[in-house]
C-alpha cells in the first residue's frame, strides 16, 4: 500500500535482504516512521511493544527474527533461546507459534553454516505469502461485498454507497500487506464500487483510530470515525450493510478471538440481521482446538486504559491519565466470538461458514 504516494510494507528487507525495517505503529498517525530490526531481541520487543501488531504480521516479524538471531549465532543454543524469547511476547496470536515452529523445523535440519541465509529466505517466502493471501482474501470478499451491494441497491453511482463497519486494525498495518478486513474493501474501491466504512476507535489503544482512519486516508477511501459504543445504535438504524473483522486465532470449529469487543459487535448485528463476516487466513487457524475457551487470553498493562496519547494544541504529543490514579483495570486485548455468530468466514480459498473451514482449507 501507499504512504504519501510511496509504496510500503509493514515490514520489510532492505540492502542485501538482512536488513529489516517495520512501520512503528506506536507513533501513527501523528507521525509515520520506520524502524530497524538488529536482533531477535529487538523484533521481540517490537512485538511485546505493539511497536507491530495484527496476528500475520507478528508471524512475519517473529520470523525475521530468529533470522537475525541466526545471523548472529547460528548454533543449536541460540535457535531454541531466540524462539523462547519470541514466544514469550503474546500468547492469542497463532501466527507467532506457527512462524516459529516452521523456522525451527527448518533449521534445525541444517549444517549451522546454512541456518542464517535460509532463515531469511524462509522469513522472506512467509512474507510473500501473506500478500498473496490477503490479496486473495479481497478478492473473494468483493465477490461477497458486491452481493450484499446488489441486494441492498447500493455501491453504483446511482445508488447509496456499501456501508462497511470494521473493528481495531485488520488492514496492512497488521499483516504485511493489502490487509485481511480491509483487503475487500480497497479492492472494492480500486474497482468503482462506492463503498463507506463505519471504522470504530476500538479502545484502549484506539487502533480504529489511529491505524484504520489513517490507512483507509492514505488510500482515499471514505470512511467515519464512531465510539465504539455507537454500533449497536448504527446497526440498528439499518446504517450498516456488513460487518468484517479480522482474527488473531480462530479454532477449527470457527470460534473467532479477536480484539476485545468484537464478540458484542457480532451479537449486535445478530440482532440486526446484518451479515458478519470474518477475514481468515489459513495461517490464523489453530487446527488443536476446536472450543474458543481454551483459546489463551492476553491480558496487558493497566496504563493502557488509564491513560492515553494524543496531540494537544502546539502540536506535542503528551500521555494524559483519564482515570483516578489507584484505580484497579482489567485489561483483556482479546475476546472470542462463537462460530454460531459469524455468517462466513472469507478465507484466500473461498468463502465458507464457520462449520467449513476443514473442508476448505484442509486443516
Amino acid at each position: 500500500m501507499k504512504v504519501g504516494g510511496v509504496p510500503y510494507r509493514a515490514i520489510f528487507a532492505e540492502g542485501d535482504g538482512t536488513g529489516v525495517r517495520v512501520v512503528d505503529q506506536t507513533v501513527l498517525p501523528h507521525r509515520f516512521e520506520t524502524v530497524a530490526l538488529e536482533t531477535a531481541a529487538d523484533a521481540a520487543r517490537a512485538i511485546r511493544d505493539m511497536v507491530v501488531r495484527g496476528a500475520p504480521l507478528i508471524g512475519a516479524t517473529a520470523a525475521y527474527g530468529v533470522a537475525l538471531a541466526m545471523r548472529s549465532d547460528p548454533s543449536d543454543d541460540a535457535l531454541a533461546e531466540a524462539r523462547a524469547t519470541l514466544a514469550a511476547t503474546r500468547p492469542t496470536a497463532v501466527n507467532l507459534r506457527r512462524a516459529l515452529d516452521g523456522a525451527g523445523s527448518l533449521l534445525l535440519g541444517l549444517p549451522t553454516g546454512e541456518r542464517a541465509a535460509a532463515a531469511f529466505g524462509f522469513a522472506a517466502r512467509l512474507c510473500e505469502d501473506d500478500v498473496r493471501a490477503n490479496r486473495a482474501i479481497g478478492e473473494y470478499g468483493l465477490e461477497v461485498f458486491r452481493e450484499i451491494a446488489r441486494r441492498a441497491g447500493a455501491g453504483d453511482a446511482a445508488g447509496r454507497e456499501l456501508n462497511v463497519m470494521t473493528h481495531c486494525n485488520a488492514g496492512w498495518l497488521a499483516t504485511v500487506d493489502w490487509g485481511t478486513a480491509t483487503a475487500p474493501v480497497y479492492l472494492a474501491h480500486d474497482r468503482g464500487l462506492r463503498v463507506h466504512v463505519w471504522v470504530r476507535e476500538t479502545r484502549p489503544r484506539f487502533q480504529g483510530a489511529g491505524l484504520t482512519a489513517w490507512e483507509l486516508a492514505q488510500h482515499g477511501v471514505p470512511h467515519t470515525l464512531v465510539p465504539d459504543g455507537a454500533a449497536g445504535h448504527l446497526l440498528g438504524r439499518g446504517e450498516v450493510d456488513v460487518v468484517i473483522v479480522g482474527t488473531d486465532r480462530t479454532t477449527a470449529a470457527g470460534d473467532v478471538a479477536n480484539k476485545v469487543g468484537t464478540y458484542p459487535l457480532a451479537l449486535a448485528a445478530r440482532d440486526n440481521g446484518v451479515p458478519f463476516y470474518v477475514a481468515v487466513p489459513s495461517t490464523s487457524v489453530d487446527w488443536s482446538i476446536e472450543d474458543g475457551a481454551r483459546i489463551p487470553i492476553e491480558e496487558r498493562d493497566a496504563e493502557e486504559v488509564t491513560r492515553v496519547r494524543g496531540v494537544d494544541g502546539d502540536g506535542v504529543e503528551r500521555w494524559v491519565r483519564v482515570a483516578p490514579e489507584g484505580t484497579r483495570v482489567a485489561n483483556y486485548a482479546f475476546d472470542v466470538t462463537p462460530g454460531r455468530l459469524v455468517t462466513g468466514m472469507v478465507t484466500e480459498r473461498g468463502v465458507c461458514g464457520a462449520g467449513g473451514l476443514r473442508g476448505l482449507l484442509g486443516g
